[in-house]
């Protein structure tokens, strides 16, 4: 087993942080406001879902695709911002 760098730890704590506010948020957001329209949740819950080192685990292990954590956190913000451009264009 490959040892943990520092910046590894941060990715991995700040991954769990964003999957739990987002993930948790978006879910939330659409138990509440319901599934079938155009919500924040679908990409808040995207958001949390692409920053979880869970996923990260599930790829490497089932995909054989390695993903970094800096990655990660960019494809939750890309996730993020793609939900407020659809958003406000009224898609």
């Amino acid at each position: 087993m490959e040892k943990e760098t520092l910046p590894d730890k941060v990715m991995r704590v700040a991954g769990w942080i964003w999957a739990l506010i987002a993930g948790g948020g978006g879910l939330w957001y659409l138990w509440t406001q319901g599934p079938w329209r155009l919500t924040h949740g679908w990409f808040a819950l995207c958001s949390g879902l692409s920053a979880c080192p869970l996923t990260a685990r599930f790829l490497k292990r089932y995909a054989g695709v390695r993903l970094a954590g800096w990655m990660q956190l960019s494809l939750a913000a890309l996730f993020f911002v793609a939900g407020k451009i659809a958003l406000r264009m009224g898609l």
